[in-house]
């Protein structure tokens, strides 16, 4: 680490040496032109130091928040964090970083329970199994480990598939789903590790999602190509190819399914949301305003079928499915880029955001409900556990936060 004090010049004198020294007038030109050169290397050198320490200032400034509405701050990681998941029962989180490491913490108090190590490359994804028994973390290289949260963390299982995109539990069995940025679709048994393959073909698999029966799965790829994959059979039941005018020709970014497996809403980069039903696509939504990151289809408590569809321009809106019309533009002053949606109680969205601050709108009428803030810069990840009511969220920050939403 570069010291903060800058190098003592080989011509500094001491104290009591100053007035006697002596330069002859053959010697000075030689004298001033080392002089200038230990000079420029001096202020190189807090020049340097000066622009890293303006970085970091900036970093920090980004965005103060006027007060931190978290009810924890997990502080751990030494760089931002990409992932975060709570456990279905117990008061635990789990969140991976860049800074190649995943924690497991307690969301009452903020201590850190278990430090999963191992990890080569920014861990990107971590999920606990529906019941809490196991907890997984990826890292971008595609290492995966699975430990057991009953066993003081004992690790039962790990597997290096190659560069990793995504990775998810199912929600009803033992079993560890992850997409390849080749294309392909892992399916294991854990703890045994009995694998299967759902074939790739040289696109990632950017965003996938499983059915709610859990015997298939929806995926989306970087060329625009969906798939939806029979997980028994590793069939496609439905291909659809990229397709400029019913479907997407750029990276499926996000991806939502509706409560009857019937609908599957997708958001790309070209900045559409296409409509995807059993046979292909049945509408295309247009938000006309940047790449799409984040949607939401059908909340849990409102009376018709309603999905959501935010833009890294800062575009959130609300779509009727049926009409596959724009309901309502929910209400922004500070427009900021979107990263994330998640359906909340009483008709409530949740909206993670560039810069950090967590928007929460009525889905109904779009006004902003409140704000949660705390965290300084971009939001990467959010949880939400509807039964408790407490948000996990993630940022660029470097930090995970625990919020009690209203």
């Amino acid at each position: 680490m570069r010291e903060n004090t800058p190098p003592h010049s080989s011509y500094e004198l001491d104290a009591d040496e100053g007035d006697d020294e002596l330069i002859y007038v053959g010697d000075a030109d030689e004298v001033l032109d080392q002089w200038e050169r230990d000079m420029n290397d001096v202020d190189g050198d807090d020049d340097e130091e000066a622009g890293a320490m303006a970085d970091d200032e900036d970093q920090e400034d980004a965005y103060v928040p006027e007060r931190d509405d978290a009810l924890i701050t997990f502080k751990k990681h030494s760089g931002p964090v990409f992932c975060g998941a709570l456990h279905p029962s117990e008061d635990l989180a789990v969140t991976g970083g860049e800074d190649d490491r995943a924690f497991i913490w307690n969301t009452k108090t903020g201590e850190n329970v278990f430090e999963v190590t191992g990890h080569t490359d920014s861990v990107i994804a971590c999920d606990f199994s529906f019941d809490g028994t196991f907890v997984a973390t990826g890292d971008m290289a595609g290492q995966i480990q699975v430990f057991k949260t009953t066993k003081d963390f004992k690790k039962v299982w790990d597997f290096s598939m190659g560069d990793m995109c995504w990775l998810k539990w199912h929600f009803g069995a033992h079993v560890l789903l992850a997409g390849a940025e080749s294309g392909e679709i892992y399916v294991w048994r854990i703890p045994s590790g009995d694998c299967k393959v759902m074939q790739g073909f040289g696109e990632k698999c950017e965003a996938a999602k499983l059915s709610h029966d859990g015997k298939k799965i929806a995926a989306g790829y970087g060329n625009g190509a969906f798939k939806i994959w029979d997980i028994k059979t590793n069939a496609p039941i439905l291909d659809i190819a990229p397709n400029e005018t019913s479907g997407h020709i750029s990276n499926i970014t996000c991806m939502s399914m509706d409560k009857e497996s019937h609908l599957v809403l997708t958001g790309s980069e070209e900045g559409k949301a296409v409509i995807m039903g059993p046979a292909g696509p049945v509408g295309t939504l247009h938000p006309d305003d940047g790449p799409v990151e984040a949607v939401a289809i059908d909340s849990p408590d409102f009376e018709i079928k309603v999905a959501a569809t935010g833009t890294l321009n800062g575009k959130v809106t609300i779509w009727d499915v049926a009409r596959q019309t724009a309901r309502v533009e929910c209400e922004d002053h500070n427009r900021t880029g979107v990263t994330k949606l998640l359906w909340g109680k009483d008709c409530s969205l949740i909206g993670g955001t560039l810069g950090g601050v967590i928007k929460v709108w009525d889905l109904r009428s779009g006004a902003l409900k409140y704000e949660l803030l705390g965290h300084r810069n971009d939001i990467q990840d959010m949880c939400y556990d509807v039964q408790r009511n407490l948000l996990l969220s993630t940022s660029e920050d470097g930090t995970a936060k625990i919020f009690h939403l209203q």
